[in-house]
């Protein structure tokens, strides 16, 4: 099987804990998980991201007062994808923990989730439309490796 090409930035904010999410985070493993979430060439940039930063920006695009786990920047480019995934670091971190999972774990499903968005996945159109992203979501992290992220 040939995977979409994908052309990577991957930033970091400056927070305390910038160092163990970089350890978790390499370059082609972030790669791997975003291009088997791919369906055509893409063009992506990851940002991870302190609380603060993740607030503000929850705040401004989405309206909602919090910081998220993912946000997805879409631009809409056929046919290539072009997306800004910005992942809240505290909040990946929190929320791997709350679920059993290793960090690295909650980030891949994390990184396919927002790739999925950016392709126009949609899992609050509908109880459908979140049934079918759900399972796009899990074959694509069992074809990783992983286990379903949606089960305990």
């Amino acid at each position: 099987m040939t995977l979409p090409t994908l052309t990577l930035s991957l930033q970091y904010g400056r927070f305390p804990d910038a160092a163990k999410h970089r350890l978790v985070l390499k370059r082609h493993k972030v790669e791997r998980w975003i291009r088997h979430a791919l369906a055509a060439d893409g063009e992506v940039t990851v940002r991870i991201v302190d609380a603060q930063e993740g607030q503000t920006l929850n705040r401004e695009y989405r309206h909602k007062d919090y910081a998220t786990n993912v946000l997805t920047f879409d631009y809409a480019v056929e046919p290539i994808v072009m997306a800004d995934l910005v992942l809240c670091a505290p909040v990946v971190e929190r929320e791997a923990i709350e679920q059993g999972k290793t960090l690295e774990e909650h980030y891949a499903h994390l990184l396919v989730h927002g790739t999925l968005h950016a392709q126009g996945w949609d899992h609050e159109t509908s109880e459908a439309d979140a049934q079918e992203m759900e399972a796009e979501e899990t074959l694509i992290m069992q074809g990783l490796g992983f286990a379903n992220p949606y089960q305990a």
